[in-house]
């Protein structure tokens, strides 16, 4: 499958499982993939993981963040959800415009939560944060739709990964509230399920889609 030939695609936070995910995904469909992350040995490790399946991928070291930022999140859990999830991504949307016009289009894929849709149980901070991702794509697909520039976000419920599996140190009344909704859920999702969805929204088979956050949740939204 090539549905991505000729395209380049920056992958952000690819250090967790979701991102590496999409980032293997994109690059298996014929994309030029960027590994970018604030971890520089992580994402190297990553990048040496991809070539050596013969997929074309290289790595940037970012960091979405202020040093003085960094130093916060140790301490200040707030600040640490925002500069990474929420001004991060604003970053990112502000640099990559201008180039996508230029070259007369672009698709950028958001990742959001379900909570950003429906109000959800997770944490405040989180759910306010991703409500923001939401809106902000909103905010730049309509203007720059006439340059062919496509916003979408995903929004996924439970998702099985390694780092959700090891949380630890939780709030007990926050999990519970938070958790309560689980057994209505058909089944948890996977990382490759969403990477899927990442993909179509990246090809030329979502080119009438824009403005949209996608609900990946088995329809558990409408319970």
């Amino acid at each position: 499958m090539s549905r991505l030939n000729d395209k380049v695609a920056i992958i952000t936070d690819s250090d967790s499982e979701i991102g590496k995910e999409i980032a293997r995904s994109y690059a298996k469909e014929g994309a030029k993939v960027v590994i970018a992350d604030f971890n520089d040995e992580s994402l190297r490790e990553t990048v040496a993981e991809f070539q050596k399946e013969g997929l074309d991928a290289f790595g940037v070291q970012v960091n979405v963040a202020s040093e003085d930022d960094i130093q916060r999140m140790v301490d200040d859990t707030w600040n640490r959800i925002i500069d990474i999830n929420l001004t991060g991504v604003m970053r990112a949307m502000r640099k990559v415009i201008p180039h996508f016009v230029e070259q007369g289009g672009g698709t950028m894929v958001n990742m959001a939560s379900i909570s950003s849709l429906t109000g959800g149980c997770d944490d405040l901070a989180y759910t306010a944060v991703t409500h923001a991702v939401v809106s902000m794509t909103k905010n730049v697909a309509s203007p720059y739709g006439p340059h062919h520039i496509h916003y979408n976000a995903i929004a996924p419920a439970q998702v099985a990964t390694k780092f959700a599996a090891n949380i630890s140190k939780m709030d007990q009344f926050g999990l519970e509230v938070a958790t309560r909704g689980v057994s209505m859920m058909p089944r948890i999702r996977t990382v490759e399920e969403v990477a899927n969805i990442a993909i179509f929204l990246a090809s030329d088979e979502s080119s009438l889609i824009n403005d949209v956050a996608i609900a990946a949740d088995s329809g558990w939204s409408a319970y």
